[in-house]
């Protein structure tokens, strides 16, 4: 028996949402063995909050080089930021969720890591209600016990981004295939040149006898048909590649 959902409810309930980027990353990176494979946070945050607001949204990533693009869709879409780590993401994500605990009521931590487990169990303590967004196939068991929900995280919340060709990689492969269609064409010209017998006598460069004999056919014959037909070098329905 399917059951439908109360429409009377009201949900008044706020949540903060703390990325451990480096964990992510990772995880999805594992999963499909490509670097250039992102969070679709469009899809994904609206999945995370359900009918409950958004509080608070923050992006932990170790390292200061960090994608401005990234920083620019966060902050106009969700009113989130990124905070550069000095070293991992752990430390700094916890000090935050400790400082939210007393304003919001839930806060979703998309990590699987299990060093988050004592932040889990401080968080519940006061009263939070805590959930875990990860790659369930790199999510500590310990954690999804110990959370209030665990959402896994699939293919369908992530992309892969397949980054533009530079002008000058365009111009290389350019000239690459003009190159190749020019060898071919020189190539074609070269079996063109095989054609007739007459042709091949006359790159042998022939003995004055030969010579003479070769005048006396031509003289006593309106037309010299070589030893071979020209079709056994060159077929009728030749094609220019393309260039």
């Amino acid at each position: 028996m399917n059951e439908q959902k109360p429409d009377e409810v009201i949900i008044s309930q706020t949540v903060a949402i703390l990325i451990d980027g480096n964990n992510i990353e990772r995880s999805i990176h594992d999963q499909t063995n490509d670097p250039n494979t992102m969070l679709n946070f469009d899809r994904l945050i609206p999945k995370l909050l359900g009918n409950r607001g958004l509080n608070r949204l923050i992006y932990f990533r170790e390292g200061k080089q960090i994608s401005q693009k990234l920083r620019d869709r966060l902050h106009e879409f969700f009113h989130g930021s990124v905070r550069p780590c000095h070293k991992s993401a752990d430390i700094p994500l916890s000090i935050n969720a400790m400082q939210l605990a007393s304003k919001v009521d839930t806060i979703v931590i998309m990590s699987g890591d299990s060093d988050y487990i004592e932040l889990v169990r401080h968080l519940k303590s006061e009263g939070v209600r805590v959930e875990i967004a990860s790659v369930d196939a790199t999510t500590s068991n310990i954690i999804k016990e110990e959370c209030d929900h665990h959402y896994r995280i699939n293919d369908d919340d992530w992309f892969t981004y397949a980054p533009k060709q530079s002008v000058n990689n365009k111009n290389n492969k350019r000239r690459n295939n003009k190159k190749f269609a020019d060898d071919k064409k020189a190539d074609k010209d070269n079996t063109g040149k095989q054609v007739t017998g007459e042709q091949q006598h006359d790159e042998q460069q022939p003995s004055s006898n030969e010579s003479d004999i070769l005048t006396t056919v031509k003289q006593t014959t309106n037309q010299y048909e070589p030893e071979y037909p020209q079709s056994q070098y060159i077929g009728n329905d030749q094609t220019t590649p393309n260039a």
